[in-house]
């Protein structure tokens, strides 16, 4: 049986002509990318660099529009995190992501969070909505905000706003101090 395996590969093989060229490239021989090629790399690992404040639009778990939102990092201490969770603290800023698409939403949310931050602003509402009537789940951006804020360094704690700040259709978010005020405080408790 093997012959005839060997007869038919024979048969196979018997138009086929050797090749004609006997130089055989070297593995090591040096290789210069062009300049098109070289700015296509730059640009590639620049879109790949590490984002501290990327918000990913991938999987999320659903929420429904009544969902009660409690986010707290720990080291927050309890007192601090019931007052937010009761709105006891003065808002200092706003966001409105209403009528916003998903990507418009983590844009503003991103920049709103970075800016609040820098200017040393601590007490954040964001209004989200319910979302009851959403396309194609209900709840959709509320669900994503509450994937987002977590994912932020200077977010300490976020909790279902108040009825009187739009119940569960907003959220309070309490930010870390940055490095002016972190600096101030050092300041003001050392001893003397």
């Amino acid at each position: 049986m093997q012959e005839d395996e060997f007869e038919l590969f024979l048969s196979e093989m018997a138009d086929v002509k050797p090749l004609t060229q006997d130089a055989v490239l070297q593995a090591n021989a040096e290789f210069s990318p062009t300049l098109a090629q070289q700015a296509r790399r730059k640009a590639a690992e620049q879109e790949m660099e590490y984002d501290p404040h990327y918000l990913s639009m991938e999987y999320v778990e659903l929420v429904k529009p009544d969902d009660v939102f409690a986010y707290c990092k720990d080291g927050v201490q309890q007192g601090v995190y019931r007052n937010l969770r009761l709105g006891k603290y003065q808002l200092d800023a706003t966001l409105n992501l209403l009528g916003k698409t998903l990507i418009e939403a983590r844009g503003a949310l991103q920049q709103f969070i970075t800016d609040c931050h820098q200017r040393g602003v601590r007490t954040l509402l964001i209004q989200h909505g319910m979302g009851r009537n959403s396309k194609p789940h209900p709840a959709i951006l509320r669900s994503y905000v509450f994937k987002w804020l977590p994912a932020f360094g200077v977010v300490l704690a976020a909790h279902t706003a108040q009825r009187q700040h739009g119940g569960y259709s907003a959220t309070y978010v309490l930010l870390q101090k940055n490095a002016e005020q972190k600096r101030e405080n050092r300041e003001r408790h050392s001893k003397k």
